[in-house]
């Protein structure tokens, strides 16, 4: 699988192929196929395929590092795609949908069940370069970059290391949670420098810094030999062993930077070869050929942050100048991916001093006046093609936290609401966790999160999900109108300032305020190779300095602590506490700050009684205030159900799901000697 650059067949290949199409899958293989484990009647192909690139063709020209890639003898550059593509057994009962999934750090995120089966093709397929391929995952082999002398090219890369146990001596070189994918030039540690924080706040202030001396530490794994080590060029050895008071953070030379860009054009490729093509260039036949009427594109989190970064830099057209995907659902995805810069980290999170907000994050022309950028928007580059697909933007709570969104909907200056295309729709989720909760249901009792403050946030999306991909499907295939976009807005007095009194905070008691839990764009400057607009090019700074800090705005908040703006969940609107988008980390390095990298969200659930609630002081109604008794809650979900039914925000088989599931799940008791909470419950039931 990795032996792309030495295969003569494929060669011999493309000296035959058309010099008109020189943008494509040229060959694929399939190496496993299965039947599903569930019984339908769907098969699972698993294989490569092999693609060229034209570094002179128009549509390859944002690809960052092209042009010094090896070349073979056609002049094309060269690349493996692993790929899985499951279909119907018969192909004469596809519906004529293709839907294709973007895998998240080269793992397949499970698709919502609406999706499949119903005769829709789905695929997969490797798109980033810098992970190692296993049997499960998907990935893309892309060369290495080299100077047009063939020599070395090296370049400034970071890593930073915190919460290292306590008796560590050496770790994998990381930005956090993510291990980089570079050789140190040199292992001399001199021409590196290696620093050490006391504290650090999310906008950048930091404490106690102090250097550590070139000859306590090494480039090296001293797990099993003690330092010096035994030398490493991806790892970090430290004489004294790690302390877990302490951030590091590590400047230094890496060298080889892979032309990540080329993932982005493997979407492209693959996605438009089973899409559109007959056979590859040596006659094996394309398994849904004739097959696909429609493709759609979905990324759920840093494969969403791709797919955005795919339609910015143009990828939606493919090397015939047709459209690959005519519905897009990025989902989750409040930043841009940087995969289409040297020496790229694609696996990126979002943490203090990484890239993705430096691109264009708005759908519509926008003048980024507060950063000195040109008038651009997303869609810029499929508007001048034509080949802009139908959108669908999906995000909750935590994307207003930890992400870019408030960039997105209000632009750099905050000032009014940027409006949508005609042909983009954007739903919000309140009170969500990142993704939501997959497990969702009526449970009233908190379930702690070891590493935060608050409680696990129940909060679903799935069901608003499923309903949203039938109505986006629907809109791609029979042009049906979608539901009309739900999200905050300025002009509503939506979103707010980013504190307790802004947004209406209650004071709870034991709970942390959410003041300056969410993070404001970070004006970055990584020098003057970055294109900024497109996020391409060369990231030559670091750590780059923080020009000026655009701050966040937040959703408003009802007397519960609630979100009121957005596509509500059942539970949402039937709430048994307070749902937030974010949390705060209860201990280490980053204790105080949000917890999850601002990704993970909270649950404050309400007192039972109302003499409960008394008694600890909580302004928010209790549950059975609310609802009276077990069946006033029932009833209340069943109401909240058909509505949303109604409004397409729910399918029937998830509402009827939902009110089973409110039925079986103690809330309050069924009966109460209360005369008060009886009434409630039976207002509840009549209305």
């Amino acid at each position: 699988m990795r032996q792309l650059f030495a295969l003569p067949c494929l060669a011999a290949v493309l000296l035959l192929a058309s010099p008109a199409t020189q943008a494509r899958v040229a060959r694929i293989v399939i190496d496993k196929i299965e039947r599903l484990a569930d019984g339908s009647d769907y098969e699972v192909l698993r294989g490569r395929a092999f693609g060229v690139l034209d570094p002179a063709a128009p549509g390859n020209a944002v690809i960052t590092d092209l042009q010094l890639a090896p070349r073979n003898a056609a002049g094309l550059v060269e690349y493996t795609s692993t790929f899985q593509l499951s279909k119907p057994l018969d192909m004469a009962r596809a519906s004529g949908v293709l839907w294709y999934e973007l895998v998240n750090r080269a793992g397949l995120i499970s698709t919502f069940p609406s999706i499949t089966p119903q005769g829709h093709v789905t695929l997969v397929n490797g798109w980033q370069g810098d992970i190692a391929p296993t049997a499960s995952n998907f990935t893309v082999q892309v060369p290495v970059a080299r100077n047009a002398d063939g020599s070395t090219i090296t370049g400034t890369v970071m890593a930073r290391l915190a919460d290292v146990p306590a008796g560590t001596t050496s770790r994998t070189l990381a930005m956090l949670a993510n291990a980089i994918p570079y050789d140190a030039a040199s292992l001399e540690t001199t021409q590196a420098r290696l620093i050490t924080k006391k504290a650090e706040k999310r906008s950048g202030e930091t404490t106690g810094v102090q250097t550590v001396p070139a000859g306590e530490w090494a480039f090296a794994d001293c797990s099993k030999t003690p330092f010096p080590g035994t030398p490493n060029p991806r790892m970090l050895c430290l004489k004294a062993g790690f302390d877990p008071a302490l951030l590091y953070e590590l400047t230094y030379l890496a060298k080889d930077p892979l032309v990540l860009g080329i993932g982005l054009a493997a979407i492209r490729d693959v996605a438009s070869f089973f899409r559109y093509a007959a056979t590859d260039d040596a006659g094996t036949a394309n398994p849904v050929a004739a097959r696909i009427k429609h493709a759609l594109g979905h990324g759920t989190s840093q494969s969403g942050n791709a797919l955005k970064t795919f339609l910015l830099q143009g990828f939606n057209q493919d090397e015939a100048k047709r459209i690959v995907f005519d519905g897009a659902n990025p989902h989750i995805a409040g930043r841009l991916t940087a995969v289409n810069v040297r020496f790229g980290m694609p696996s990126g999170s979002g943490t203090l001093y990484e890239p993705g907000g430096e691109g264009v994050l708005w759908w519509t022309p926008y003048q980024d006046a507060a950063r000195g950028r040109a008038t651009a928007s997303m869609l810029d580059r499929c508007r001048a093609s034509n080949t802009c697909p139908k959108i669908f933007e999906t995000f909750g709570a935590a994307e207003f936290n930890a992400r870019l969104m408030t960039v997105a909907l209000t632009g750099t200056d905050g000032k009014a609401d940027l409006p949508l295309p005609s042909d983009v729709r954007r739903y919000y989720f309140p009170g969500t966790t990142h993704g939501g909760d997959d497990v969702g249901g009526f449970s009233p009792s908190p379930v702690a999160i070891s590493s935060c403050v608050l409680a696990k946030n129940p909060n679903p999306q799935k069901e608003t999900m499923a309903a949203l991909q039938q109505a986006l499907l629907q809109w791609v295939t029979q042009g049906t109108e979608p539901p009309p976009s739900g999200y905050p807005l300025l002009a509503a007095g939506d979103l707010v300032p980013n504190n307790a009194a802004a947004m209406g905070w209650p004071a709870i008691p034991k709970a942390p305020p959410p003041d300056g839990m969410a993070v404001g764009l970070m004006d970055y400057d990584y020098g003057s190779m970055l294109k900024a607009n497109d996020f391409a090019g060369v990231l030559s700074q670091w750590p780059p300095a923080i020009r000026q800090t655009l701050p966040a705005l937040m959703p408003k908040l009802n007397a519960d602590g609630n979100e009121t703006a957005g596509i509500a969940s059942v539970l949402h609107q039937a709430p048994l506490g307070t749902y937030t988008g974010w949390n705060v980390t209860r201990s280490g390095f980053f204790q105080g700050q949000p917890c999850g990298g601002g990704l993970t969200g909270g649950y404050i659930a309400f007192a039972r009684t109302q003499a409960e609630r008394q008694a600890i002081g909580d302004p928010r109604l209790s549950l059975e205030e609310r609802y009276g008794n077990q069946q006033g809650y029932v009833c209340t979900v069943q109401k909240v159900a058909s509505r949303e039914v109604v409004r397409r925000m729910l399918l029937p088989a998830d509402a009827q799901r939902l009110v089973a599931q409110a039925s079986t799940t103690p809330v309050l008791p069924s009966v109460t000697a209360s005369a008060e909470a009886t009434a409630m419950a039976e207002r509840l039931c009549r209305n």
